[in-house]
């Protein structure tokens, strides 16, 4: 058997296998990753349940319960698809927006410190502001809900949207590389039912943009001047802005980050 012959049966026998665990364990995670963050992990404990009083029933024999397992089987499906047919909705949604090479932009403070600049003043000022950072997701039809800007991000320009009763300063601005995209744009509202019942539009806006889209949003409160995030369908209420500087850089970096660590840091501050 020659050298070349010996590498094939090794690879054969040894790392192809190893290579198919890790592309399989690569993609369990990341789906349980998507699972998790649009709130549908009551529907994947709900069909592991059903798979575990099948498997019972098959190793016991129970015929009756096969039977009738069997019998409710496409309605189960067709159920479940009805049911969970909002959070399949973001499932899907949030597979496409997955990329496995993310290209790291340098000088992403160029749009995170004009934006935190007017968030304060506007904070002082009791106004309120809604900023959509976008990330991989695009949004041309979020765009198309407002008026198309493409004006070099300074804190001047939101003060000037948010700050005074123009016909833009109800909606939100879209922000991507430093540039306003477009302003006065309308977001979807969120469809969680546990959400304060003091948060208004801009903060249920935020929180449904975060559940359909990969964005982080940053909100204004217009009646208690708090600034919050909303990014992988949570809402931070009322962040400090060391912690707000912080999280952009992060997050607008995509820097790795567990999603456990952020959920004990910013715990306290978590409305969902």
């Amino acid at each position: 058997m020659t050298s070349f012959d010996q590498w094939v049966q090794f690879y054969l026998t040894y790392f192809r296998p190893v290579i198919d665990i890790l592309i399989l364990t690569y993609i369990l995670y990341k789906i349980y990753g998507i699972i998790e963050k649009t709130h549908a992990v009551q529907l994947l404990k709900g069909a592991l349940l059903i798979l575990v009083i099948y498997a019972v029933a098959n190793a016991l024999q129970l015929s009756m319960l096969l039977w009738l397992l069997n019998m409710l089987a496409p309605g189960l499906l067709v159920g479940v698809a009805i049911i969970f047919q909002p959070e399949l909705r973001k499932i899907f949604l949030k597979l496409g927006q997955v990329r496995p090479f993310t290209y790291m932009q340098k000088n992403k403070h160029s749009h995170i410190d004009p934006v935190l600049t007017a968030a304060e003043v506007l904070s002082s000022q009791r106004r309120g502001m809604l900023v959509v950072f976008m990330r991989h997701t695009e949004l041309n039809d979020i765009a198309e809900t407002g008026t198309r800007v493409n004006a070099e991000l300074s804190s001047s320009l939101l003060i000037t949207i948010f700050g005074h009763d123009t016909p833009m300063h109800d909606g939100a601005v879209l922000v991507q590389d430093g540039k306003v995209i477009a302003a006065g744009c309308f977001l979807p509202l969120s469809e969680q039912q546990n959400i304060r019942k003091t948060f208004g539009t801009r903060h249920r806006a935020a929180l449904g943009m975060s559940e359909q889209t990969d964005a982080v949003v940053l909100v204004v409160s217009e009646e208690s001047g708090a600034i919050s995030l909303a990014y992988d369908s949570k809402l931070y209420y009322d962040l400090p802005m060391d912690v707000l500087y912080s999280t952009l850089e992060a997050e607008l970096d995509l820097k790795s980050e567990t999603n456990s660590s952020k959920d004990e840091r910013y715990e306290k501050n978590s409305v969902n």
